[in-house]
């Protein structure tokens, strides 16, 4: 397994190699309150591949943020939570979230004059 890139120049490099990417703030997200089962976590985000998904949960896992529980029965079973780093980030994943909310429409306003605005050859 080739490692990650471990150069940081600040904190907020730090933060983004965590959580950066479309879907690791989306597990995070879901693991706010509770421990979810990889089905689950199939089920909640039906978008993401089953490799993907699972590319995420590691990089997550080996970055200390998500532990995984694993129960040898028949079938197996998987079960994913925050570890105590994991759950330190839970109020930037709020304050994102609250962000996201208070500033949701005016974002889509701006994207949509911006894309009316571009020239047929731009797109």
């Amino acid at each position: 397994m080739q490692k990650r890139k471990i150069d940081f120049s600040c904190g907020a490099d730090v933060t983004s190699s965590v959580i950066g990417g479309k879907w690791k703030l989306q597990i995070l997200y879901r693991l706010m309150d509770k421990t979810i089962r990889f089905n689950e976590f199939r089920r909640l985000m039906p978008e993401i591949t089953q490799r993907m998904l699972t590319l995420q949960l590691r990089e997550l896992e080996e970055d200390g943020i998500v532990h995984r529980e694993i129960y040898h029965q028949i079938p197996p079973k998987v079960e994913y939570s925050l570890t105590e780093v994991g759950e330190s980030l839970l109020p930037l994943v709020r304050a994102m979230c609250d962000w996201g909310d208070t500033n949701k429409q005016t974002i889509i306003s701006n994207r949509t004059f911006t894309e009316h605005k571009k020239e047929p050859s731009q797109l």
